[in-house]
């Protein structure tokens, strides 16, 4: 299957109160309009259903309350729900160039995912057949620009840097997560709150995949309080087929998320470190969780080219 591949499947989430009841309880309690949102699931990274990162996606004609984005969000119960809404209330979904775009776990706003803006773009440019070659979100990270190659979708997202981090700090975080395994290198991304954790080259990608950190010992043992994420990450085989030049895993009890499957926001950290390390701008990654997903690299500059497949594998209507 490709990006544009829905299997179909359809759902609803109902009211429990009829519709004339809904609307008329909607007029008397001043809060919100009873309303339908149309809401996808795609799985982002990955060109097969049921593997990659879900996320849902909700095509909004008007913003909604803060306590509403936030309760979607948690019924969904990903670890991102995606807002989309066009920025000129006289374009349409098809025709729109530019939209406003905001990610939700089930516990808080995050200012960056990368999955979820591949799943929103994959329902724009596939189901809702927009035309344009490129499309604008304006986002907490500010624009960012996608455009589709071939059968992919290109994401340009911000490039991060890293700081050697102390290991004394974060001693007791760094056994929860992986134990007695040696470590090659510790850093740290101020800009995204990221603690990447390198495993030793003498490590086998097995030692990456079985890793099962407790999500409550982890924010238990993080006493800094500056640490929202974890990255654990291992040099790649890029001399053997497929050829990945690295793997990785992301943990964020802190946002909710026990393990992301499949994580942009961690590629536009671990692009920089592993450019820098392998003498490479063009890289070929594989999120090593148990659904698994790939993603092309490309730096840019200060920028990142990151590239992938989605595939779309529910729709429906949220009605409430």
């Amino acid at each position: 299957m490709g990006c544009a591949d829905v299997l179909g499947i359809k759902f609803s989430f109902l009211s429990t109160k009829s519709t004339s009841k809904r609307n008329n309880h909607s007029a008397h309690s001043g809060k919100e309009s009873a309303m339908d949102i149309p809401i996808f699931i795609v799985d982002a990274f990955t060109n097969l259903p049921f593997k990659g990162n879900p996320a849902a996606v909700c095509l909004l004609q008007k913003p909604l309350s803060e306590e509403l984005y936030q309760k979607i969000a948690t019924e969904m119960n990903l670890s991102e729900t995606a807002f989309v809404i066009c920025q000129n209330t006289t374009d349409s979904f098809s025709t729109a160039s530019r939209f406003s775009l905001r990610w939700f776990t089930p516990t808080n706003e995050v200012s960056l995912c990368g999955h979820a803006t591949l799943a929103s773009s994959a329902i724009l440019f596939y189901h809702k057949r927009n035309n344009n070659g490129v499309i604008v979100f304006d986002t907490l990270s500010g624009e960012l620009c996608i455009r589709m190659r071939g059968d992919c979708i290109v994401m340009d997202f911000p490039l991060y840097t890293t700081t050697p981090q102390e290991q004394h700090e974060v001693a007791e975080l760094i056994k929860v997560v992986v134990g007695d395994l040696p470590l090659e290198d510790l850093q740290y991304s101020e800009d995204t709150k990221k603690l990447l954790l390198r495993l030793a080259d003498t490590c086998d990608t097995s030692d990456l995949t079985s890793l099962k950190p407790d999500p409550q010992m982890m924010m238990k043992s993080e006493h800094t309080g500056k640490v929202r994420g974890v990255i654990v990450t291992m040099k790649g085989a890029p001399q053997s087929q497929p050829g990945y030049d690295f793997f990785s895993r992301y943990f964020a009890p802190w946002n909710g998320i026990p393990e992301d499957p499949v994580t942009g926001s961690a590629h536009s950290v671990l692009a920089k470190y592993w450019s820098d390390k392998l003498g490479k701008q063009r890289l070929l990654a594989y999120q090593s969780s148990s659904r698994g997903g790939e993603l092309e690299l490309e730096l840019k500059g200060h920028r990142l080219d990151i590239a992938g497949h989605a595939v779309s594998v529910l729709q429906g209507t949220l009605s409430f």
